[in-house]
């Protein structure tokens, strides 16, 4: 349909809506919401109607990206767009129709403002909704406080220190007149090759449902109505995170007993305790159905059975990919007939989608009522966020501002996501035993510590590994060899240099991992870059052994957001610090971690494998999994999940539990006692599994059910508890009925998931005839 055709039809709307003088009754914020979005949805015209469905990429953007790519962008490109069907002069005019919905890839207050301003000049005066993938931070913006990438945060186990960071986000978004965080990623990763998984809460799903809520909860908080709130995003619907040979989008087949037990429990989790009001699909298929085509995920579970109240939004031009990249369709308008017609809400982003729509729905194929349940939502969002009172930003918090403000709680996550992997007594580093410290690696005074997700901030707002050390040790005694920031070079010479400083060196701080920024053409990691081994890159690991040989202690500090197989320098590297994507403020952190400042207290949020060849390594696999044991090699994993050391030593003594026989729907305490047996204070995450010892189908050998953190001082004892309630003993039966099944339950309680470190007790669930 012609652009000027669906301009000329807005003149055509004659339904009669409720009357309240000279303003309309939808622009009175005395009136329930509920009301308001009734009254305007009545005077809408189907055209704008299915306007509000529309999203499209920034103007600012568009300018960017032609001036840097000359307008050849890669088809699979899910960075960067522009349109050739339509022009900027052709999108702002659309805009000033009320046929553009919202926004993504806005970065300023000041576009978000002026978009603002052309919307208000339509007949309605609908404003913008304008959505940013803020994932730990603002991190597109200029100036935002960046915190650690998800799988940092989860090595925090600290949900209320997530949503405290969620919630500053939230006005830092604001700040920038977006309303919309497309996050958290709440996918469970289990193929680490996968580079997006540095952005999820990593493999386990009742961790990842703890910190998903608490991020929707910062950044909605309880209610989501009024102007410092945004609508949050769980994503992506369903199982992109165990994609074939670790690559994006690629094609899942699952069965229902794994979704619903493993994939699907985030969601509902999402929606039941944070009611989230935004669901994005995934990129790739479902047991052969695209996920942005499938009705049993978005309608038939999410929305009936869930009880999702929100709306459903694609992925970056994944209708499309529905005719183009899985051939589920014969044609682009049946890929969006499909989507629509399933479940979906809006479309990200660009012309075709709306004529094609408008096309659908006139030739009786989508009801108007369709159109009227995913604009109704829409709608309703910018009713409770504020919009109609005041879509424009006036600058009274500049991002400036917030990040002095929001830095100290950016430091505190990420000094509680390193996670102390190896230490046989360097660490912490007594500074004055050394003399001259080699410090050293691709990553040492890199911005990699920001992590994917994010463009170039401020050098004032970044503190680097080198530059953290510099704060807590004496520039005398540092020695720095710049060996340039890319992790792939491969260069002799500097290697040897590296050797001849180690030798006037009497320790060494090397910084090794990936490049994640997405702004950087020599990543290595992130969206849609996914590799086929997890070995240090270029001449990494031969940079630990060269300065190893000339004889002097060496730490390791890894950053990056995926386990890498680096079981060659755990046999001969004393001390390793895997740091993650820590953010603004990582540098200072790991500094901190170095020198003792900090004791470390982060924990594994994922199995860390020897090799690329053990994949799939998780630490709840199924017990038959390793019946069998690889003949060229361990087995076992390189650190298992919850693994993480401390400066002091933790004790774990007399487990209880109230009663060892239990109905079904009983819930029983269990009790351990955690002791400081060490020199310093400490803060160790008490972990609780539970393992059903025979079920039907086969269960997992342990799945995490609770965690805790516990800060005590040295000699310092505490009793910590836990109620093990039906949901934790409940899973599904081959009839997909949820059930607690008599028989015998094996509850451990320790410091990671490694059984060897775990305390075991035995509850009986008796059959309720008994």
């Amino acid at each position: 349909m012609r652009l000027a055709l669906i301009i000329g039809t807005l003149l055509s709307v004659t339904t009669v809506c409720a009357k309240s003088g000279k303003t309309p009754l939808y622009k009175n914020p005395s009136f329930p919401v509920e009301q308001r979005v009734e009254d305007l949805l009545c005077r809408m015209s189907l055209e704008e109607k299915v306007g509000q469905m529309c999203q499209y990429v920034g103007i600012e953007h568009i300018k960017n990206t032609e001036l840097r790519y000359k307008g050849k962008v890669g088809k699979n490109d899910d960075a960067n767009a522009t349109y050739k069907t339509l022009s900027i002069d052709g999108l702002q005019k659309l805009t000033e129709q009320g046929l553009v919905g919202s926004y993504l890839h806005v970065v300023s207050a000041d576009e978000a403002n002026y978009l603002q301003t052309l919307a208000m000049k339509s007949r309605l005066q609908i404003p913008l909704l304008i959505g940013i993938d803020a994932i730990h931070g603002n991190g597109l913006c200029e100036g935002a406080t960046i915190y650690p990438t998800p799988i940092g945060q989860a090595s925090t186990f600290n949900p209320e220190l997530v949503k405290k960071a969620a919630r500053e986000t939230a006005l830092e978004i604001r700040a920038t007149g977006a309303h919309w965080a497309f996050a958290p990623n709440v996918e469970v990763a289990r193929d680490p090759r996968w580079g997006r998984i540095g952005e999820t809460f990593g493999e386990d799903t009742y961790l990842i449902s703890k910190m998903g809520v608490a991020t929707v909860q910062g950044l909605q908080t309880d209610d989501l109505n009024g102007e410092d709130k945004v609508l949050a995003c769980g994503k992506h619907l369903v199982a992109g995170g165990e994609p074939v040979n670790g690559l994006n989008a690629a094609p899942m087949d699952a069965s229902e007993h794994t979704l619903r037990e493993v994939y699907l429990p985030p969601y509902q989790a999402l929606i039941d305790e944070a009611q989230v009001f935004t669901v994005m699909a995934a990129h790739n298929e479902l047991n052969g159905i695209p996920c942005h085509a499938n009705k049993w995920l978005m309608t038939d579970i999410l929305r009936n059975e869930f009880g999702f109240k929100g709306f459903m939004v694609s992925d970056w031009m994944d209708m499309e990919r529905i005719y183009s990249s899985h051939h589920y369709t014969p044609s682009l308008k049946e890929a969006y007939y499909e989507s629509v017609i399933a479940g979906m809400d809006m479309h990200m982003h660009g012309p075709g989608f709306m004529e094609k729509m408008i096309e659908l729905v006139k030739a009786g194929r989508i009801p108007e009522e369709r159109i009227d349940e995913a604009c109704r939502k829409i709608l309703e969002a910018k009713f409770r966020l504020g919009l109609f009172e005041n879509a424009m930003v006036h600058h009274k918090n500049s991002l400036k501002t917030l990040f002095g403000a929001h830095k100290s709680t950016a430091l505190q996550m990420a000094e509680q996501s390193i996670v102390l992997l190896k230490n046989e007594g360097i660490l912490p580093v007594d500074v004055s035993k050394y003399k001259n410290i080699l410090v050293t690696g691709p990553n040492a005074d890199s911005d990699a510590i920001l992590g994917d997700w994010t463009f170039a901030q401020p050098k004032e707002n970044i503190v680097t590994v080198y530059e953290g050390l510099q704060k807590v040790i004496p520039a005398s005694k540092l020695n720095f060899l710049n060996l340039g920031d890319d992790v792939r070079i491969v260069d002799s010479t500097l290697l040897e240099k590296a050797g001849e400083m180690a030798k006037h060196s009497d320790l060494a701080i090397i910084v090794l991992g990936e490049n994640p920024l997405r702004y950087d053409k020599r990543k290595t990691m992130g969206e849609n870059v996914d590799r086929q081994t997890l070995d240090l890159l270029g001449m990494q690991e031969a940079l630990v052994h060269r300065i190893e040989a000339v004889g002097i202690p060496v730490v390791v500090v890894l950053v990056g957001g995926r386990p890498l197989t680096v079981a060659s320098l755990v046999n001969t590297v004393p001390a390793i610090l895997q740091a993650w994507e820590p953010g603004s403020m990582g540098g200072e952190a790991v500094a901190n971690v170095i020198i003792g400042k900090v004791n470390p207290s982060g924990k594994l949020p994922v199995t860390m494998p020897r090799s690329v060849g053990q994949l799939q390594m998780i630490y709840n696999h199924k017990p038959s999994q390793y019946f069998q044991k690889y003949k060229d090699g361990e087995s076992t994993p390189l650190y298992p999940f919850g693994h993480g050391l401390s400066y002091t030593t933790f004790a774990y003594d007399h487990l209880s539990v109230a009663k060892q026989r239990l109905q079904p729907g009983d819930s029983v305490k269990v009790s351990v006692e955690v002791s400081n047996i060490g020199k310093v204070e400490g803060t160790e995450v008490v972990q609780l599994y539970i393992r059903d010892l025979y079920s039907s189908p086969t269960r997992p050998v342990r799945e995490l059910k609770d965690f805790a953190r516990v800060s005590l001082k040295p000699g310092e004892k505490r009793e910590v508890s836990f109620m093990i309630t039906p949901d934790k003993l409940a899973y599904y039966n081959r009839e997909m009925k949820k059930v607690v099944e008599p028989g015998e339950f094996e509850i451990m309680l320790g410091g990671s998931s490694d059984e060897g470190q775990l305390k075991k007790v035995k509850i009986e669930v008796i059959p309720s005839y008994e």
